[in-house]
């Protein structure tokens, strides 16, 4: 028989990780059109998964979703979108749309020693 330890983190602390290191809005559970609740495996590190993207529509629900680490970091989570100036379109955008890949995520993390190298499982639930 096979077996694995991982770690498990639940979607609400992989979250507060996220948005506190960045100072981005983050909501993992939001991101690829919303995640059902269950879990989600990683290895970290891992092969380098980002999106090529730089930018996507800047409207809530767009079907284009997920932009690269870096524009991701780039831009400023206080600019506004341009045809929508509510506080509340900006957040959902941000973790609806602008998002990066959890890999480049996870990978970033450990690279700045804030998550050590092994398997996690990020326990959706809300």
């Amino acid at each position: 028989m096979e077996t694995r330890t991982d770690t498990l983190i639940g979607v609400d602390e992989w979250d507060k990780l996220v948005s506190e290191t960045y100072r981005r809005p983050y909501t993992f559970q939001q991101q690829d059109g919303s995640k059902e609740r269950g879990t989600f495996h990683i290895t970290v590190p891992a092969a380098e998964e980002d999106y090529e993207r730089t930018t996507v529509p800047e409207k809530v629900n767009h079907p284009d979703m997920g932009v690269s680490f870096e524009a991701w970091l780039l831009r400023d989570p206080k600019q506004m979108l341009e045809h929508d100036k509510e506080s509340w379109s900006l957040g959902m955008w941000w973790e609806r749309n602008f998002y990066p890949h959890i890999q480049a995520v996870a990978n970033d993390l450990h690279a700045q020693g804030l998550l050590k190298a092994g398997e996690y499982t990020i326990n959706i639930d809300w």
